[in-house]
């Protein structure tokens, strides 16, 4: 084994090689001023999908975010390939500051509270007033989250023609909450649609509802033809329907710039 003495040359030193490569580790990350700016539309396992620009673009979180997650709505910084051309990946360096944001409670199923959708300006809750029956509690825990998360809320009633809205209304009268009240006839032509509109044009909604009070067929009638989601049927005998619109995402309103 060589030894050194007190007045050793550098040169005789010697320096082990670096098992991870020749380039040295430090703290210091880049900051990424020239990341181009987007908004997430989708999160399906470690992919997200982004809008950037006209197009989308399909990216990963990078490493440097920490245990930090994008969610639908986030307003984020990407590098890397942008094109949105098929196999390419950029990457997402840097998620803004949220302006508001919808709160999943923790339940059962999920014992943690997590955000499920960001920088939407209001809440459409959406009601059968019968088949399914309304609930009540439903209505408050998302009223709740409303307001906690900063987004306005609109009450939109559904399938009035089986039972009168009034009753409901006059439950939340006194939160002067915006509503828009639909016929079952109105909602599978796709007039609903047109009504409920006007409360969308130039804004961000996230639409909540428990299955069956006809939210996928709604949505449908406001995005473009491309973007409509699978929908079903109430049960007869249990008088629920069926999930058919589990995820979050983020759809253009048809004709409009935002939705």
């Amino acid at each position: 084994m060589r030894r050194y003495g007190k007045h050793t040359d550098e040169d005789d030193v010697r320096v082990r090689p670096n098992r991870k490569g020749n380039r040295p580790r430090t703290s210091i990350r880049p900051k990424h001023e020239d990341a181009a700016e987007g908004m997430v539309l989708t999160v399906d396992r470690g992919r997200l999908t982004c809008l950037v620009d006209d197009r989308t673009v399909v990216a990963m979180k990078a490493r440097e975010l920490g245990r930090k997650a994008a969610v639908v709505g986030d307003r984020v910084g990407l590098v890397g390939d942008l094109s949105g051309r098929k196999d390419t990946l950029a990457r997402i360096v840097r998620i803004e500051a949220r302006a508001s944001v919808l709160r999943r409670t923790a339940d059962d199923d999920d014992p943690y509270e997590r955000v499920v959708v960001a920088n939407a300006d209001q809440l459409a809750i959406v009601t059968a007033l019968a088949d399914p029956e309304p609930r009540p509690r439903l209505i408050d825990r998302c009223l709740v989250a409303a307001y906690d998360g900063g987004l306005e809320p609109l009450l939109v009633l559904t399938k009035s023609d089986l039972a009168p809205a009034s009753v409901l209304l006059d439950l939340y009268g006194a939160l002067d909450i915006p509503y828009v009240v639909t016929s079952r006839d109105e909602l599978y032509a796709g007039e609903a649609a047109n009504v409920v509109r006007e409360h969308l044009d130039g804004r961000i909604t996230a639409f909540v509802g428990h299955s069956g009070v006809g939210k996928t067929t709604l949505v449908n009638a406001l995005v473009p033809e491309g973007k409509r989601r699978t929908t079903g049927r109430v049960n007869a005998v249990t008088g629920r329907g069926r999930h058919t619109t589990t995820s979050a995402l983020a759809l253009p309103l048809a004709g409009a710039g935002a939705g």
